[in-house]
């Protein structure tokens, strides 16, 4: 068994980069997108939705091919995107602390902290006024397992921990498609497929005080699940590993690792959604759960794919961004800012104890608020950047994160 001090040694005396790393924050930038699009949809309600995935089935055709693009390209992906910059998020977090001069142990108090935070300050609130599918609880939760087990131990047992893993999503990706095809064969279609109870107790409720009980429900079961019976543990050690490697911190130096990654990961990644999106449009005759295991597996490869891209292209930009670049990456600096408006959006514009519109709006209509969202976003984000101001959800996590050390590090 590998000591842990060593893994410990590996991310403390591995200097932090002396600017902050663009790479990490151009893909946080765009990974709001992808979220903004991926949630929407659960906003919608009052017609039939399958039961794996977000998406109706019905709409126009506009509708269905936006909704097989998402099962394509985003859904499946935008999680394991948000796993992975967490996780090399937490070893940047550790470096910086160290180099301003704070000991480990205080800065492994701080994780836990920053964790409960997540869990406690944010993700419940968000829950239980916002959103169902809060994933700033869960994986604050995921953090404070994982933190307190393996982030000390060295890159060899993180990385036999990640194949261990990717196997055990493999075999649940085998029985995924078993049982599918065995329900396909002995159960009729209609009973495969049922209402959205979630909608039904959340987004689709006309009480706001009934909806809050619904939402805090959906989120401590499905909290669970999308925290640690997905691709988000495995996602969150690689970007342990990366991190550690200084992988985004300064990609032109890893350019080769970067293009076999996003060279094999975004192929793979799309075509893993595609049995999904052609069983949603009614080509295959299975169940909408049956390729479930499939889209774990191969969309946290698509996943890996778009952080390699977005490395690459920060490689390229690394000593002269362009504007626009540079306008993502102020979004991803405030990511659990804006991450939080968009349900500020979302919930009082959809449901039905608000405005409505998820009760009638299709797929293309709520994409295109979710993007507007975004743009709306990165204006404010722009806007914050010239003046040199963190998120307020940034604010208050570095206040609860720190403690009595905030004065302190705060003066550095």
């Amino acid at each position: 068994m590998s000591r842990p001090s060593e893994g410990r040694e590996l991310v403390m005396n591995t200097p932090a980069p002396v600017a902050r790393a663009f790479a990490p924050d151009l893909a946080r930038g765009f990974m709001l997108l992808l979220i903004a699009m991926a949630n929407v949809s659960w906003f919608l309600y009052g017609r039939d939705f399958g039961m794996a995935g977000a998406h109706p089935l019905d709409g126009t055709a506009l509708d269905r091919a936006l909704q097989a693009f998402m099962m394509i390209a985003v859904d499946g992906r935008a999680y394991p995107l948000f796993a992975f910059l967490f996780g090399y998020g937490m070893v940047q977090f550790t470096r910086s602390r160290i180099a301003r001069g704070i000991e480990y142990r205080e800065v492994r108090r701080m994780l836990r902290r920053r964790h409960w935070a997540m869990l406690l300050a944010f993700g419940l609130p968000h829950a239980a006024l916002l959103f169902m599918g809060d994933i700033v609880g869960a994986y604050g939760l995921v953090g404070l397992v994982l933190v307190g087990i393996f982030f000390d131990r060295t890159d060899r047992t993180l990385t036999i921990c990640v194949w261990v893993l990717a196997g055990l999503m493999a075999l649940f990706a085998v029985f995924s498609l078993v049982g599918g095809i065995a329900a396909a064969v002995f159960m009729p279609t209609g009973a495969l497929e049922s209402a959205d109870v979630s909608r039904d107790l959340t987004v689709a409720t006309e009480s706001y005080l009934a909806s809050i009980g619904g939402r805090l429900m959906m989120w401590a079961s499905i909290g669970v699940v999308q925290g640690f019976f997905s691709a988000v543990p495995l996602c969150i050690l690689l970007g342990w590993l990366a991190a550690r490697h200084g992988v985004l911190d300064d990609p032109a130096r890893h350019r080769r690792l970067l293009t076999r990654v996003a060279v094999v990961g975004i192929p793979v990644g799309l075509l893993g959604g595609m049995p999904t999106a052609l069983t949603h449009l009614g080509v295959f005759g299975l169940p909408s759960w049956a390729f479930s295991g499939v889209d774990f597996v191969l969309g946290a490869a698509g996943a890996l794919g778009y952080v390699a891209l977005f490395g690459l292209i920060a490689a390229r930009w690394q000593s002269a961004p362009p504007a626009v670049a540079l306008w993502i990456a102020a979004v991803g600096k405030r990511s659990l800012t804006f991450y939080l408006l968009q349900s500020l959006v979302f919930a009082p514009l959809f449901s039905a104890w608000g405005f409505g519109l998820g009760g009638s709006l299709g797929t293309a209509g709520a994409l295109g608020i979710a993007v507007l969202v975004w743009i709306v976003s990165v204006l404010l984000a722009v806007l914050l950047e010239s003046r040199g101001a963190r998120g307020p959800a940034e604010v208050l996590l570095r206040r609860l994160t720190y403690g009595r050390q905030r004065v302190a590090a705060d003066a550095r």
